[in-house]
């Protein structure tokens, strides 16, 4: 992978790192790359050109960097319909649906407001593979297309974007909603307008929160990442239970009638059983990354599901799930994909699957939550090591085998470098608290010892 693109697109200070010159230059590299091949040939043969979705969360300076792109995008040829504030799942939703060579959209999910970001999605709505952005990283320093007079693209506005992707999330709904009273936090982000109108039609009595967006406040407080006023009014006002969504609404967490949270790995636990059950889990198989919790694939083992673990990221869920003809995968923070109704992670699709599995059976969220007991986990970071060496090494590998051994099937050990940084993340699960962290802190005095530089 090139300098630029990390596990999900190009992030950075907005007007910092990512300026609107690089925002720019993106799409131009976008075009150059993403309209090769037999489909914009065919477009380009009969008079058209290729059409792009663009769309952003309502930081403010997603204004300006959308502009960038859309200028950007046009001047290659590329007509490019303006979805304006939408979640990043109704971006790549958008780009399937009307058939769109690519979709662009300019978000940082859960960063706080200063920050900005750029991803792609090909053609059907999925992520471009790390080759297919390091070609985009590449033709930035090429020659741009440049056509004119009628070669130029045009800018529309995209005016039901929204209702078409509403439509879409309520006809993955089989049963209705009525009698749920659910809170819902939108983060001030891009689920602000869609989410609570999706709940609403589908039948749930709604409380909004988070959901007053004026460019600055996204995330601030609020959403997926700050659950605590959530939390607080879901029992002051004796809802049935909370949804939260970060900044893009590409992912949920829950919160049940008590306050209590229930992550990504208690949901996907629900909602795999309950697929199962109704013969809509392909392969009776889960998708999940080794960061989730023992207790998933225990819980999963008892329900005789299978479970595929990949690398900590989205991405490399949605792999698994098109690489096993998978239907169900994510991650413990949140990101819930459903491959039948969606490419990406989903946080409104999730969360009305969740309200939807209450109201189907008549359980609560803490009943429904109650089929996974999360073991104590702890995490170190262990800054200030050498983490290229981590791989293969003898003594670091004679003690997690040890650690293991001792923990049991009520235990597990994970270590792994960070991607960034001189550090070794050391994850301990164990049946107790205090075990978890003496066996973690032991660990971890191994990695200091042994990769100290």
């Amino acid at each position: 992978m090139g300098q630029l693109f990390g596990t999900d697109g190009v992030r950075g200070l907005a007007n910092g790192e990512l300026t609107a010159g690089l925002a720019l230059g993106l799409a131009q590299a976008a075009a150059i790359v993403l309209t090769k091949g037999r489909h914009a040939e065919d477009l380009r043969a009969q008079g058209k050109r290729p059409r792009a979705i663009l769309a952003r969360d309502p930081r403010v300076s997603g204004e300006f960097l959308g502009a960038a792109v859309a200028a950007g995008l046009a001047s290659s040829g590329i007509d490019v319909l303006d979805a304006g504030v939408i979640p990043t799942p109704a971006a790549a939703f958008l780009v399937g649906d009307i058939g769109a060579d690519f979709g662009v959209m300019i978000s940082a999910s859960h960063n706080p407001a200063p920050d900005n970001g750029i991803k792609f999605f090909s053609l059907g709505g999925t992520k471009l593979p790390d080759e297919v952005e390091d070609r985009i990283e590449e033709a930035l320093d090429r020659p741009k297309l440049a056509p004119t007079g009628a070669g130029v693209g045009r800018i529309r506005r995209f005016a039901d974007a929204e209702d078409r992707y509403i439509l879409h999330l309520l006809g993955t709904l089989d049963v209705r909603l009525d009698g749920l009273h659910v809170v819902l936090d939108c983060a001030h982000g891009a689920a602000a307008a869609i989410s609570p109108q999706a709940f609403v039609d589908a039948g749930a009595e709604v409380t909004v929160m988070g959901a007053e967006p004026d460019g600055l406040n996204i995330n601030d407080g609020v959403g997926s990442t700050h659950l605590t006023k959530l939390q607080e009014a879901v029992v002051a006002l004796g809802a049935d239970l909370g949804i939260a969504h970060d900044g893009d609404a590409d992912r949920c967490l829950a919160v049940d009638a008590q306050g209590r949270v229930v992550d990504g790995d208690r949901i996907m636990a629900i909602l795999a059983v309950s697929m199962k059950q109704r013969g809509l889990l392909a392969h009776d198989t889960l998708a999940a990354t080794v960061m989730s919790n023992l207790g998933l694939k225990l819980a999963m083992a008892e329900h005789g599901i299978r479970m595929v673990e990949t690398k900590v990221g989205d991405r490399y869920v949605l792999e698994a799930l098109a690489a096993h003809g998978l239907s169900l995968g994510g991650e413990q923070s949140g990101h819930i994909i459903f491959s039948d109704h969606a490419t990406t992670g989903d946080g409104i699709l999730s969360g009305l699957q969740i309200a939807a599995e209450m109201s189907r059976t008549g359980r609560t969220l803490a009943e429904l939550a109650s089929i996974m007991t999360v073991f104590p986990q702890v995490l170190i970071n262990v800054r200030g090591v050498d983490r290229t060496a981590l791989d293969g090494h003898s003594v670091i590998a004679a003690a997690v085998a040890e650690a293991e051994a001792e923990l049991g099937r009520t235990g597990r050990v994970l270590l792994r470098a960070s991607g960034t940084e001189p550090m070794v993340r050391v994850m301990v699960e164990a049946a107790d608290e205090a075990t978890a962290q003496a066996v973690a802190e032991r660990l971890v005095g191994v990695v200091r010892e042994q990769l100290a530089v």
